[in-house]
Parts: C-alpha cells; structure tokens; sequence
C-alpha cells in the first residue's frame, strides 16, 4: 500500500476515533497542533520512543515593516520543535525548522502542475 494513502486512512481513522492503539505506538516524529484552540505558544513534550514533535501555534496577524517604511499586518504561524539531543543535535533541528517554514511561506509553489 502506498505511504499517502495509509497516511490518510490513518488521518481519517484518528479524525473519527477509530484508530487502534497500536498504530499510535512506536512513532519517532509527531505534530502537535493546538494551534486550532487558538493557542498562540507552546512548546511539545516528547514522549519516548519519540525523536521529535512540532508544535503548530494559531495564525495570527501581526504588523510588519515593509522595505518603505509602512507597517502592513500579515499573517504568522508560530512553529516550535522539540528534539531528543541524544539523537538530533540542534542545528540539523533548526535547520529542518527553517524548511518547514519556508515551505509554508511559499506554499503556493507546492501546488503547481
């Protein structure tokens, strides 16, 4: 079976409550969005045998000085990544970190044809 097609039957099952325990045991990455409770900061717990878990904020409009001088409000996720120093140091994870973000600032290049 194909991985994207698993990925979203278990999507499905987990937005349905179906899923079984023993598809949640075992994970080594999570993502963590509370961001949908409009909370604007947390910072994930990992939970062994997890490696690492993303955090997802609420998107909120924050101002921004533009090259001109004038102050525009766009929108801001808040990103933040918790990771296992015994198996990824820092810069690896803050470096995966500046990925995700550039994929989300530039999202609309992902869905090109």
């Amino acid at each position: 079976m194909g991985l994207a097609r698993r990925m979203k039957e278990l999507a499905t099952q987990a937005v349905q409550g179906s899923i079984a325990v023993d598809d949640l045991s075992g994970g080594t990455f999570t993502v963590s969005n509370l961001g949908s409770l409009g909370v604007e900061s947390f910072t994930p717990v990992l939970n062994p045998p997890q490696v690492a878990i993303l955090g997802v904020n609420a998107i909120l409009l924050k101002p921004t000085r533009k090259l001109d001088g004038n102050i525009e409000f766009v929108d801001s996720i808040g990103l933040s990544l918790t990771l296992d120093h015994q198996v990824i140091d820092g810069a690896p994870g803050a470096k995966f970190l500046k990925v995700i973000r550039d994929k989300i600032e530039h999202a609309e290049s992902l869905c090109t044809i």
